[in-house]
């Protein structure tokens, strides 16, 4: 029995141990314990509210809005300076973090959690964190002297007091740094201070100097452009250097603009959160589609001297070895962009940290954009994986010769959604790829050019098929795009009541060559008829009495 008691005692003391030790871990994953909180500061006034973290940036803003930094001092943890030195350089870094977070990134308040334990309320259950409590939440990312700084806030408590959420002391060691960089630029300083007056989301100043950044970028952007089409118009013509410059214009003003506003945003004039965020995103997108459209200009340019070196007019008269090698040169052309694309915008998206803070949102919505972009992009997305199958099985090449819908073209190009035909009249039929490799059509140029071609006489029932027979072979064996001659053949093919028809048949080098070659023919046996044999002409019999010249019979 004394035994079974002290199982017992023993049972009970591990599961109080445990449980003490769970509501301590509980405790210590809620907010950071402290001895003492800015013992230097006093107490701290009614509007520094900090019981969430949306209230405690919100004061911060509201305060150092208002010049009142020695109140806003109250929602930093000084806790790392000695008491008799945090009145003074709390309201200076107040004033420091709120310069910084003004110029540095747009932060909005309500994007912050408005619960006290910031607890991630997600009832998709989709979120990682949904449903746990946090202390320690990164409001900003901020690159100064090439390394990258987190800005910060935290939950602490002191004793039994209520816990509140400050800027943590690992921010406030770096904040020196981030104000030289994102602090007033040496043109602000010099503004007059009834012109740094808030004017809705902007100083007034601001109102008036950004429509003038804008200008000059712009200006440089145009100069650059009209300098760089100058320039190309100079260059000799037919060179590598000149189809490059030709068609880089707009890049390298893209480009131009891009480092001249990073430039004066640098070292001449700094923006509003607001405004700077706006500058920051547009910049990183115009940067970057620059450098990846003049990426691209130099492939094509590449690419085309390539075409001409090797292939040269697009046409099927070329070999189908180099025929094919052009379809493949379009096919990688179409590869690279779409691989810059893609990189493009994984930069720009890495650039402007939308992976870190909008992640979640998009992986939590993923199933939903699927089928919105699925249903929007159906025929754009069919198109281009039509273009990819057609590059891939190669049923047309480049400069075969095809027949669609009743029209002879040329392939052109074959491009991510449409294929270009020239026609024989030099007329271009843009066809969408989806529609062209759903209908039917001829490729002349399949295997070869070559093509057989046929010559239709009518005439009458009296004519001698060998004669013609013999002068069709004639004449054919003196045109230049007829080949193989043992293939030549003249037979009747069809016969009526007062007419026979007789068919010849060539065979052709290429098929517009075979198309002159047979209308040549045509002629020259019409010619042949006319000339020798007038009595072959097809005519209507009619009988004007029962007596039969032709067999010499009277009448009955």
């Amino acid at each position: 029995m004394t035994r079974f008691l002290t199982w017992c005692l023993l049972f009970l003391l591990l599961m109080a141990g445990s449980a003490v030790a769970q509501s301590s871990e509980g405790e210590e994953s809620r907010w950071f314990t402290l001895d003492a909180l800015n013992s230097g500061l006093g107490e701290p006034p009614e509007a520094a509210r900090r019981q969430t973290p949306r209230e405690s940036l919100r004061s911060f803003l509201g305060l150092t809005r208002e010049g009142e930094f020695a109140a806003a001092a109250h929602l930093l943890n000084l806790s790392e300076l000695p008491p008799e030195e945090q009145a003074s350089r709390g309201g200076e870094l107040s004033r420091q973090l709120a310069s910084v977070l003004q110029r540095g990134d747009w932060l909005e308040p309500s994007d912050l959690p408005g619960r006290r334990d910031a607890m991630v309320e997600d009832p998709s259950g989709q979120h990682p964190l949904a449903g746990q409590p946090r202390r320690n939440l990164r409001l900003t990312s901020l690159d100064a002297e090439g390394e990258t700084h987190d800005i910060r806030i935290a939950r602490y408590r002191v004793g039994e007091d209520d816990p509140v959420w400050l800027i943590t002391p690992d921010t406030l060691a770096f904040v020196p740094v981030l104000y030289a960089t994102y602090g007033p630029s040496w043109l602000e300083q010099r503004i007059p201070e009834r012109f740094q007056r808030k004017l809705g989301m902007l100083q007034l100043w601001e109102w008036l100097a950004i429509p003038l950044f804008l200008l000059l970028v712009g200006l440089l952007g145009w100069a650059v452009h009209r300098v760089t089409a100058a320039l190309a118009a100079r260059l000799p013509a037919g060179g590598l250097a000149k189809r490059f410059v030709a068609q880089v214009p707009m890049p390298l003003a893209f480009i131009a603009m891009s480092l001249l506003a990073q430039l004066l945003l640098d070292g001449v004039v700094s923006f509003s959160g607001v405004a700077t965020a706006t500058f920051r995103v547009l910049l990183i997108v115009i940067m970057a589609w620059g450098m990846g459209l003049a990426a691209l200009r130099l492939v094509d340019t590449f690419l085309l001297q390539m075409t001409h070196r090797l292939v040269g007019e697009i046409d099927d008269t070329r070999h189908r070895d180099e025929r094919r090698l052009l379809t493949s040169l379009y096919a990688l052309r179409r590869g690279i962009i779409l691989v810059t694309v893609a990189a493009v915008t994984v930069y720009i998206l890495a650039q402007i940290n939308l992976f870190g803070t909008l992640g979640m949102s998009l992986l939590a919505s993923a199933s939903v954009l699927t089928v919105l972009v699925g249903i929007a992009g159906q025929a754009v997305l069919g198109n281009i994986l039509s273009s990819f199958q057609v590059s891939l099985a190669k049923p047309i090449r480049m400069g075969d010769l095809v027949i669609f819908e009743g029209q002879w073209c040329y392939v052109e190009g074959i491009f991510y959604t449409f294929i270009r035909l020239r026609s024989w009249d030099e007329r271009r039929l843009i066809v969408p790829i989806k529609y062209f490799v759903s209908r039917p059509f001829q490729n002349l140029s399949a295997k070869d050019a070559r093509l057989y071609r046929r010559v239709s006489l009518t005439l009458h029932l009296s004519a001698d098929v060998e004669c013609l027979r013999q002068r069709f072979i004639e004449l054919a064996r003196e045109e230049e795009d007829v080949i193989e001659p043992e293939k030549l053949e003249c037979h009747v093919t069809a016969q009526h009541e007062a007419t026979l028809e007789v068919s010849c048949y060539l065979m052709t080098r290429e098929p517009i060559g075979g198309w002159v070659a047979e209308n040549h023919l045509r002629e020259k046996l019409l010619a042949f008829v006319r000339d020798e044999h007038p009595e072959w002409w097809p005519r209507e019999v009619v009988a004007l009495d029962r007596h039969d010249i032709t067999t010499g019979s009277g009448p009955s």
